[in-house]
């Protein structure tokens, strides 16, 4: 059976190969190859999950579930590529071969089939329906097919046409052909099995072929190795498209203490005594963490010359040598690749900016990889501040105050992490300051903070402050709610949102004293000045902090995560009337 239905399939197979549209067929071809680090080309969406179905005997066969995952619109084309072709006197004749449909069973002999299809949004493709329906009406032929596919395949006559690619061939040909050869051979299955199952009243034979051979070579294509011209076809484009300058931000896995940007994926010990920062290893470097597992931001960078200057606000800045024996060393990280380095061999330069290597805080600690190809150079260190690195260089670790922007760093673990204004007032009272943001005191509402609007305030009488809380609103920033609540008082507010927009504001005795993004260098009067003494918001980093110490110094009361949790246990909140703020 097999030798007949392989003698078939060697002299069909070149007719549909010819008639596999390129683009599709690419598709299929790329299922096994590796991913591209430089420019994503479109990949079958093997990661995607796709939902099981259950027709009436049972959940779909694998390779229906291959099909879908194909999508609608890509197998609609290979079906319109090969539907004439397979109806016409060229492509009318499969493999009489005996016995291909063993152990398919059919619908009862004589009873009555009832079809019903629930259409979405978006229409499925015919090829897809029929192979379907095939599936739940014949119990076993998608299985059938799939392993008959796969015993023809390692017939010596059939393997010589599925690994026979052009030559110099470049990876887009080579995955084409690749896709094309085995879908070819499916097809011609498929059909011949089709043909053996029975009569067919209401499923159209040629969509019913093109949609199960497209899943079943999608099955064989996900377990066989590429084709071995493959490998130097997919670096020879990588290094056709890799283009400077080139960005990448990311979470970088840490473990140990350490993360590495290396060749070979792996992420050996190394002796950090030398800068405290950064060693170069094998095909690569490994930088020392603060934290011990989880999780840090990087931003890596590969330039075509070395950068110009030093940049500022980094407080540990190292620069090492590695030698790369292929290139395209990248940071491992849950998600997949990142920051690919150039795809050649050779030396490279690294510089590793550092932050927040001693809070212990994955949060607030991150990095900054500048990659560019230089001759090997002794390593150097441009800045060394933090005492993790004066601790591993051997160096008495300095005594610092911890900054006070960091007693608020509690703020990004809540719900206020992406978008909120916490205003503060004193001396006026609670229902006169819910007045002034435009809320009716005696109006309060249940309120869910994860489904709340902007037009909606929460407010917290401590005694000797009154706190409102805008979770996804921005009143406390506007002038003429600040000198209204602050008409027997002070107010100020720190605004936030998730396009990193801030807005710092402060008011006293119903007079808006100042208002500004806080960037550094801010002219303000003296009364505000002197809040701002010591906070250096040009400084990367805790923006939203720095900003809440200021909002303490001017109205003297300490904003606490006890104070939001009691906001969010009352569940209450108040609607702003809009007419009152215009």
């Amino acid at each position: 059976m097999i030798d007949e239905l392989a003698a078939f399939a060697v002299a069909a197979m070149p007719g549909l190969i010819e008639r596999i549209p390129a683009a599709p067929a690419r598709l299929l071809g790329r299922i096994g190859a590796p991913e591209d680090p430089v420019s994503p080309a479109a990949r079958w969406p093997s990661a995607v999950p796709v939902s099981p179905r259950f027709g009436p005997r049972g959940e779909e066969a694998a390779a229906v579930r291959a099909l879908r995952s194909f999508g609608p619109m890509t197998t609609e084309r290979l079906l319109g590529a090969l539907e004439l072709f397979l109806a016409g006197p060229e492509g009318a004749g499969w493999s009489s071969a005996p016995g291909l449909a063993d152990g398919v069973s059919g619908p009862p002999p004589g009873g009555q089939i009832m079809v019903g299809t629930v259409r979405g949004g978006d229409q499925q493709s015919e090829a897809v329906e029929a192979a379907a329906l095939l599936d739940r009406l014949y119990p076993g032929a998608a299985d059938r097919t799939a392993a008959l596919t796969q015993a023809v395949a390692g017939d010596p006559a059939v393997a010589a046409l599925l690994t026979a690619m052009p030559d110099g061939a470049d990876e887009a040909a080579l995955a084409a052909r690749h896709g094309a050869v085995h879908l070819a051979l499916a097809i011609t299955v498929a059909g011949s099995v089709i043909e053996q199952v029975g009569p067919f009243p209401i499923i159209d034979r040629v969509p019913a072929t093109v949609g199960l051979a497209t899943g079943v070579a999608a099955l064989l294509l996900r377990d066989l190795p590429m084709p071995r011209e493959y490998a130097a076809a997919f670096l020879a484009k990588i290094r056709a498209e890799y283009l400077f300058p080139r960005h990448s931000h990311t979470q970088a896995a840490v473990a140990g203490h350490r993360f590495a940007l290396t060749e070979n994926g792996t992420c050996p010990d190394a002796d950090f005594s030398g800068n405290g920062l950064a060693a170069a290893v094998d095909g690569g470097v490994v930088i020392r963490t603060g934290v011990g597992e989880g999780s840090v931001r990087v931003e890596a960078v590969v330039l075509a010359e070395a950068p110009a200057e030093v940049e500022e606000h980094w407080p540990d800045v190292v620069e090492v040598s590695w030698h790369a024996e292929t290139g395209l060393a990248s940071l491992r990280e849950a998600t997949g690749r990142a920051g690919p380095t150039p795809p050649w061999p050779g030396d490279y330069r690294v510089r590793v900016h550092a932050r927040g290597r001693d809070d212990g805080d994955a949060a607030y600690e991150s990095y900054r990889l500048v990659v560019w190809a230089a001759p090997a150079a002794p390593p150097i260190v441009h800045r060394s501040f933090d005492r993790l690195g004066h601790r591993l260089r051997g160096e008495p670790e300095p005594v610092r105050a911890v900054p006070p922007q960091h007693a608020y760093r509690w703020v990004q673990r809540t719900a206020l992490t992406v978008a909120a204004t916490v205003t503060v007032v004193t001396g006026t009272p609670f229902a006169e300051v819910l007045r002034a943001f435009g809320a009716d005191p005696d109006q309060p509402e249940p309120f869910d903070r994860t489904e709340m609007e902007p037009d909606w305030i929460t407010a917290l009488d401590t005694g000797d402050a009154v706190v409102v809380v805008e979770f996804n609103g921005y009143y406390g920033s506007r002038a003429p709610v600040l000198q209204a609540a602050s008409g027997r008082g002070r107010a100020a507010s720190m605004f936030w949102n998730v396009n990193a927009v801030t807005r710092l504001s402060f008011a006293e005795r119903g007079e808006l004293l100042a208002g500004f993004e806080p960037m550094g260098g801010e002219s303000a009067p003296p009364k505000v000045a002197e809040c701002l003494a010591g906070i250096d918001f040009g400084e990367l980093g805790d923006r939203t902090e720095k900003g809440l110490v200021a909002v303490e110094r001017f109205t003297g009361h300490v904003f606490t995560a006890d104070e939001l949790a009691a906001i969010e246990a009352a569940g209450s909140g108040y609607r702003v009337k809009q007419e009152k703020q215009r």
